[in-house]
């Protein structure tokens, strides 16, 4: 029997420390313990398919919170139903002690642990669609207030005006404007009907 670890943080930005000093703790081999920095949204993740192809019957998986397998709740399942069924390894989830595969091996046992890790599985799926929801919320109210999202317009140089009337004068041609604005042709021709439109209003 081997024993693994499974680490993950959303992004490259978050600090996997809490979840390491936890395997470590553990004295799980470097050389079995597998780190990723990659959304838990699908299981697609170079990490989680080594570590799955390394698992033998009887080997033992440590994560520290049902979360860190993934997001999706249906996929949560999916996947504990491959570990413990095909692969018929044991998992234990730190956060959780209901939820370790080598105590109650009997009907009871894993009838209380699959009712646990669905109503785990369904919060943890739960909080994504409720973070999605507030993050939309927040931007909805901030460009109510005003707010501006995105980087801002680059000013138009000080001779576009002058250019523009000339080129609608037919006295440059739009190439010429362009050249004249140091802008892409199809910038300032963007542009010129942003500017003539905005006059119509």
């Amino acid at each position: 029997m081997d024993t693994y670890g499974y680490v993950r943080v959303s992004t490259h930005d978050q600090n996997e420390a809490r979840q390491m000093i936890a395997m470590r703790e553990l004295r799980i081999a470097d050389k079995n313990l597998f780190v990723e920095k990659q959304s838990g949204k699908s299981f697609d993740r170079p990490q989680y398919k080594r570590l799955i192809k390394k698992l033998k019957p009887d080997d033992l998986l440590y994560i520290k919170s049902i979360d860190r397998l993934g997001r999706d709740y249906v996929e949560i399942l999916e996947q504990w139903r491959i570990l413990t069924k095909e692969k018929r390894i044991d998992i234990v989830v730190l956060d959780m002690p209901l939820l370790d595969t080598r105590r109650g091996k009997d009907l009871m046992g894993t009838f209380l642990s699959d009712i646990v890790l669905q109503v785990l599985s369904f919060v943890a799926e739960n909080e994504r669609l409720n973070i999605r929801q507030r993050q939309a919320e927040g931007i909805a109210a901030a460009k109510a207030r005003g707010v501006k999202f995105g980087r801002p317009p680059i000013p138009l140089p000080e001779n576009f005006y002058q250019v523009h009337k000339e080129w609608r004068g037919k006295r440059l041609t739009l190439n010429q404007a362009a050249d004249a604005c140091a802008m892409p042709v199809s910038t300032f021709y963007y542009k010129a009907l942003q500017l003539e439109n905005s006059s119509c209003i």
